[in-house]
């Protein structure tokens, strides 16, 4: 086990999603806002290495944000 210390992955939270075309994005600038297709409560999704593998909550606290694994996504594997 200790050499699993050493492997490295990818690890991504999806909040929510997007489309917009290229020119909005190139005119973007620090602190511009990106509205999402998902709200508040809606779970996020956890992807290591481009594969879902969760669903979690993000919680707050004060200047500190976490997520909470909510479901573990099964994999045929």
């Amino acid at each position: 086990m200790a050499g699993l210390n050493d492997i490295d992955v990818e690890l991504a939270v999806m909040l929510g999603s997007t489309s917009m075309p290229i020119r909005q994005i190139l005119k973007m600038s620090r602190g511009a806002m990106i509205p999402l297709d998902a709200r508040q409560d809606d779970p996020s999704v956890v992807i290591v290495n481009d594969q879902a593998i969760a669903h979690g909550q993000i919680l707050v606290d004060g200047d500190v944000m976490s997520l909470e694994i909510t479901n573990v996504i099964r994999t045929g594997r």
